[in-house]
Formats: structure tokens, sequence, C-alpha cells
């Protein structure tokens, strides 16, 4: 069976750095057309960069890296530093990056992919703020029905927010990037808060990841632990939640989820609740379902998944 064309759009990041270490992991399943990068958790400058030394450290530096948007669509931008760190990978010392960053724009990519190939074959895994996806969107309105899914981490019902009271990072950063992609048309496969917060690196899981010795599987430790420390004082839990690796490993093991299609709508417009993914879980309203929503996962059968394919990347 020929593998899943993807594009990963992304912001690195240790989580998203994880994301593509697995699918770089998985060439037998997803096919790595290119990875588009975008501001969020660091300014682009250093998300660009990130993504190109991650597919070094996989050992792919033939993985093409594309830079796109380096703000919202209309608010500025907001970071997450206090998170990630000054360059979004701080952990490990990964030196930079010698592969190059290509020269389309990251907007273009997307577009010139989804119209060259036949329809239906590209899925978008998105990991960070909306904002490339949009934009090809609305440059591109003919796009829309070329995509197979959307596959996207980001919202939060039962959990709330993680940057506000009411909304997830990806989303609040660019609510307005959100409203275009969910208004869409497009399948979308939603991860959010929900099913991230279950995906826990506990002690037990990251040391099996140490126990394979690679160089990678030794920056990977050094990335979690990290990554990990903000969320272990926020939730007060035994590690934190691995978020964005969860779009793959739905790609490769969709039978680790379950949820259900729900009609999702983006808050754009209080100052309050901006940014919130209004998911109509119970179906109490008539608005038509828009969106899979995932809600449960089996995390040790993801845990079992990342260690195994982290397993094979030598670097």
């Amino acid at each position: 069976m020929a593998s899943r064309k993807i594009i990963i759009d992304t912001d690195p990041g240790q989580d998203d750095a994880l994301a593509i270490l697995l699918a770089l992991a998985s060439p037998e399943e997803l096919d790595v057309l290119g990875i588009t990068v975008v501001a969020g958790n660091v300014p682009l400058p250093w998300t660009q960069k990130n993504a190109r030394k991650i597919c070094e450290l996989a050992g792919k530096p033939g993985t093409r890296v594309f830079a796109g948007a380096d703000r919202p669509l209309i608010r500025p931008l907001v970071t997450a530093e206090h998170v990630h760190g000054r360059t979004g990978l701080d952990g490990p010392d990964l030196p930079e990056p010698t592969m190059p960053l290509q020269a389309q724009h990251a907007v273009d990519f997307i577009i010139d992919t989804l119209r060259s190939l036949p329809s239906g074959e590209v899925t978008l895994c998105t990991l960070g703020p909306l904002t490339n996806v949009a934009l090809a969107l609305q440059q591109a309105p003919d796009i829309a029905p070329r995509i197979r899914q959307i596959v996207m981490m980001g919202g939060g019902f039962f959990e709330g927010g993680n940057i506000t009271p009411a909304a997830e990072f990806n989303i609040y950063v660019d609510p307005h990037a959100a409203d275009v992609v969910f208004r869409s048309g497009v399948p979308l496969v939603v991860m959010p808060l929900d099913v991230t917060h279950q995906v826990l690196t506990t002690r037990k899981r990251v040391e099996a990841i140490g126990a394979l010795g690679t160089p990678v599987a030794r920056a990977v430790v050094e990335l979690l632990e990290f990554f990990e420390r903000f969320d272990e004082q926020k939730y007060g839990c035994d590690g934190g939640p691995l978020h964005d690796p969860c779009v793959i490993a739905y790609l490769l093991q969709p039978q680790l989820f379950q949820g259900r299609d729900c009609n999702v709508t983006i808050e754009t417009g209080s100052d309050l609740t901006l940014g919130m993914t209004v998911v109509d879980w119970w179906g109490v309203t008539s608005r038509p379902r828009n969106a899979t929503v995932m809600r449960y996962v089996d995390a040790d059968g993801f845990f079992n998944l990342l260690t195994a394919r982290l397993k094979t990347l030598c670097g």
C-alpha cells in the first residue's frame, strides 16, 4: 500500500519536534512532502531553523522546509517562550542546521502541491497556529476540495484552555485563521487538550526512550526534560502532555483514538473567550458537524508506537 502524502505545518516547539521525528521515522506509512513553518511557539526565524535542526537530528536532511507567515492574520503575535524556552527547542545542544531553507513561501508550496497532485491525495498535519493554511485557502479557494483531510492539534472542550481559561494556544494565537479553516468544508480531525492531556511523559515512559541509547533518543530525553518542567509545575502531574505527536500517531494508528463528529465554531469576537473552540459535543444546536473531535486515547499504545519508531532513527 502506498504511503500517505502529508504536509506538516508547524511551529517547533519540543512537542512539534517529537511529531516531526515520529513522521520521519515512518516512511512506509507517511510520505512527508514538505514541512511548512509558521510563527507561534517562537517567532519565525526560530521555527524555520528548528524544523531543519530536527530533520538533521533524524538523519533526514533531504526533507524540504518552507518558511511561512511571521504573524497572525489580524492580531499581534503571541509566543510561548515561557514554555519552550528562548529558542523553542531549549534542552539539548543541537547544532546549527546545514540543510537549506527552501526559497518558496510555505503558502505557495501548499497551494502548488495541492494543485499538482490528484485531488484527495494530500493530508495537512497542523501542529501550530493555522495561519499558513488559512492564507492558502483564502488565496486559492479551489484547493479546499482537493485536501484529503486536515488533522490538527488544537482547541479544547472539557479541559478548557491552556493559554487562557477558554482557549488553547494554537487557536488563540490566530483565531481568525482557525475560523477560516473550520468554515472551509475540508474534513477535519481535531486533537484537543482533552486528548493530549492524557498523553503524559511520565518518568517511566521517558526512561524507556532514553534506554534506546541513540543520539536521537538522548536528544529527545533532553527536549522532554526541559519541556515537561512547565506543565509538571502547572498541573502537578508526573510528566507533561505531549500534544503534537498525537496528530502523527492518529495517521499511523487511528485505533488508538476515540471521538465523535461535532460542530466546532471558533470564537473571534469576545475578549473574554477569544480563541475558544465551541464544541457542540452533545448536539444541542442545528449547526452541521464539521469536525471529528477526539476525546480518548490509549496513552500506553501511543508511547509504545513513539518509542518503537524513535528506535529506527539513527541520526
